[in-house]
């Protein structure tokens, strides 16, 4: 079941990630950016007008990242 939203906010969404997978991608992209970066995938995906696919991180940052998480 979807959760109501102010007519002011979309409607919140439940998505299944794992926990390491979550926390590395809000060391990528900022804690508070996640939801950001997942709308533009979604709409490239749709193939919404003026939509582009996000840029991903560099590799190097992915694995400071990952060295990061397993400390």
């Amino acid at each position: 079941m979807v959760s109501r939203a102010k007519e002011t906010h979309t409607t919140n969404r439940v998505v299944r990630v794992p926990d390491a997978d979550w926390e590395e991608f809000g060391q990528l992209v900022g804690e508070r950016n996640r939801s950001q970066l997942l709308r533009e995938f979604i709409a490239w995906y749709l193939r919404r007008p003026k939509s582009t696919l996000p840029k991903r991180p560099d590799a190097r940052d992915v694995q400071a990242a990952r060295n990061i998480a397993e400390s």
